[in-house]
């Protein structure tokens, strides 16, 4: 029966996803493409003083996602120490320095990090007009940047990438916010609450009392999947009742995390003029994505030991309501994505399928990936790909009538770069530096051992990657995880979008390539089977050394 179950919900998620596709992503080809300007769309224009018809370089594009960025970062910061004035605050007091600016730093890089119990640490006036906005902000300027370096890919002897301006406003009121009204209005009838009612005390059956908190769920539900932010409105995020109720609402919020990122491919592909091309791109992330939730799903069915053979599977950290199926579909496409939202522990994974979810960020988030991010992310990829190819056969490669010469190369190889030195940089300092060992061991890990070693990697591989899930056995609210997640999430988020940019400026500036004999065709089985190698080879295996001192060491122990 649980195989029957599993096999339905696969097949549900997977006609849904391919009824959307070529609408949603032709919708939003249109979207960056058109022309006309709505009239809600030039009064904000009118109101920050940008011209939408002013083209935009790359430095200049860049300088506006940076400057955009930073004033969100403060503004949430500041809404947070300033809580215990602000009203709908539930009486909580001003959030603590460090805390704050590590949760300013998360929610403006599409993290969402949480090292805190959100019921108990922001009231609703920070959870609506600073984490809910930056859901929508953070997620269209990640659509921004994917659809610049497609613009790259398609404009020829071009000095500009667009209008970073126009891109993050239609972003926000033509993709975003029209998807969230109608995903909070199906929540809302999956039983996810929406009220400002606070605590509320009931009776319990034993005849003892229960404060129960409320709070305007849904909306901030629905953005937090769809825009693959992943932040939770409890601690216990969407393992929580009132925020996934049911087996139904848990496959509608993977279908959410997955809806956009899935689509962008149509996108690129109708942008650069080749449907074909964006069809490669997505059989490489839908290959990945099924490698991965069978991988899971089989890993956490055969737990060993007697509990688990009771329960017909590695049952602890996960809700019955869901069963292993739907935890591990969940964990999947929130790890595969930039969400880090779950619906089960993932600590409490056994210890070879508690490495899948860490594997799945350490290829980058590429498959689908987050909003905008996984699409970039993966057309890097394509251009190292395309470059290996180049060298094999002797050949200056070309990708989409662009050449891939020393500047482009450059800059995808920093890009993949960038995550890994964070990663292994933040890892190897948290026990390397003096004292910050010694607090790390005393106060933050509570499973002290090998399994100790990956909750502190499953953090940084998350901070870097932009994920936002945890290892839930670290506490990372500390002087020294407060700042030092909180930098590799700004770093991880930046830096790479700096290279992104670069990289576009540099592609649409270039003449178009004319197609030879011998150019490589990036449309076929065979390119697909080239690109995932590489996904798998440059991303992946960067990480095996690290592992084998953490979830593998545990799992073959």
């Amino acid at each position: 029966m649980e195989v029957l179950f599993a096999a339905l919900q696969a097949a549900t998620l997977a006609l849904i996803l391919a009824l959307l596709y070529r609408p949603l992503g032709d919708y939003l080809a249109r979207t960056y493409t058109s022309d006309r300007d709505w009239r809600v769309e030039r009064g904000f224009y009118r109101l920050i003083g940008v011209d939408p018809r002013a083209e935009q370089s790359w430095p200049a594009y860049l300088r506006g996602v940076l400057a955009f960025s930073l004033v969100g970062l403060l503004l949430v910061y500041a809404l947070q120490r300033a809580q215990a004035v602000l009203p709908y605050s539930l009486g909580l007091p001003a959030v603590p320095e460090g805390l704050a600016f590590n949760t300013a730093a998360s929610f403006v890089a599409n993290t969402n990090w949480q090292s805190y119990s959100p019921e108990l640490t922001v009231g609703y006036t920070v959870q609506l007009a600073g984490l809910a906005v930056q859901n929508f902000v953070s997620a269209a300027v990640g659509i921004a940047v994917a659809i610049a370096l497609v613009r790259g890919f398609a404009r020829h002897g071009s000095p500009t990438i667009g209008n970073f301006w126009v891109d993050l406003v239609r972003g926000c009121l033509r993709v975003l916010l029209p998807l969230a009204i109608v995903g909070a209005i199906v929540l809302l009838a999956g039983g996810v609450v929406q009220n400002f009612a606070g605590f509320t005390e009931v009776q319990t059956l034993s005849g003892g009392s229960q404060q129960l908190p409320g709070g305007p769920v849904a909306s901030q539900e629905v953005i937090k999947l769809l825009g693959t932010n992943g932040g939770g409105f409890f601690n216990a995020n969407s393992a929580h009742p009132f925020e996934n109720p049911t087996a139904w609402t848990n496959l509608f919020e993977v279908v959410l995390m997955l809806a956009i990122p899935f689509a962008l491919p149509r996108a690129f592909g109708r942008m650069v003029g080749s449907n074909k091309q964006g069809s490669a791109i997505l059989a490489v992330m839908a290959t990945l994505f099924v490698l991965s939730l069978v991988a899971l799903s089989a890993l956490e069915a055969a737990g060993r030991g007697t509990a688990p053979e009771l329960a017909g599977g590695a049952m602890e950290g996960k809700e019955t309501r869901f069963g292993i199926f739907g935890s591990a579909l969940f964990g999947t496409t929130s790890t595969l994505t930039s969400t880090g939202a779950v619906n089960s522990m993932h600590d409490s994974y056994t210890a070879l399928g508690g490495m899948l979810p860490m594997l799945n960020m350490m290829l980058g988030e590429v498959a689908p990936g987050g909003v905008g991010s996984g699409l970039y992310g993966m057309l890097v990829l394509a251009v190292i790909a395309v470059f290996i190819a180049g060298l094999l056969v002797g050949r200056t490669p070309e990708y989409l009538g662009k050449k891939i010469g020393p500047r482009e190369i450059k800059l995808a190889s920093l890009y993949i770069l960038v995550t890994p030195t964070l990663v292994l940089a933040g890892t190897a300092l948290s026990f390397a530096l003096p004292g910050v060992r010694e607090d790390v061991e005393s106060t933050s890990i509570w499973n002290p051992g090998i399994h100790g070693m990956s909750e502190v990697l499953y953090a940084f591989t998350s901070a870097s990657n932009n994920n936002g899930s945890a290892f839930a056995g670290l506490t990372a609210n500390t002087p020294w995880f407060n700042v030092a997640l909180g930098v590799a999430m700004l770093l991880g988020r930046f830096v790479p979008i700096v290279l992104v940019l670069a990289l576009a400026g540099s592609l649409a500036a270039q003449r178009k390539v004319p197609a030879t004999a011998g150019t490589l065709p990036t449309h076929r089985p065979q390119f697909v089977g080239l690109l995932l190698g590489v996904t798998v080879i440059v991303t992946a295996l960067t990480y095996f050394p690290v592992l084998t001192l953490g979830p593998l060491a545990e799992g073959l122990n």
